[in-house]
C-alpha cells in the first residue's frame, strides 16, 4: 500500500468532488460532499481494501487524507 494508492480509493468515494483536488494534506471533513454516509464509506473501504478495523474514532480523530493513510497503515498486518 502507498499514500498514492489510499489517496486513490479515497478519491474513488467520492461522487462531485474533483478527484485532482484530493491530496494527501486535504482536509477531507471540509470538503462540501463530506457527509457521515461518505465516513460510513470510508471505513468499508479500508476493511475491503486494506483489511483493517477502521473506527468512527479513527475519523474524528484524523484531519488529513494522510492521517487516515497513517492509521491504516500502522494497522496494516
Amino acid at each position: 500500500m502507498t499514500l498514492v494508492e489510499f489517496i486513490d480509493n479515497f478519491a474513488d468515494l467520492f461522487d462531485e468532488t474533483d478527484h485532482d483536488t484530493i491530496s494527501a494534506s486535504t482536509r477531507y471533513k471540509e470538503l462540501a460532499e463530506w457527509s457521515s454516509l461518505l465516513a460510513l464509506s470510508v471505513i468499508a473501504m479500508i476493511d475491503e481494501e486494506y483489511d483493517v478495523e477502521f473506527r468512527g474514532d479513527d475519523i474524528r480523530c484524523s484531519n488529513t487524507v494522510e492521517d487516515l493513510y497513517n492509521i491504516v497503515e500502522a494497522r496494516v498486518g
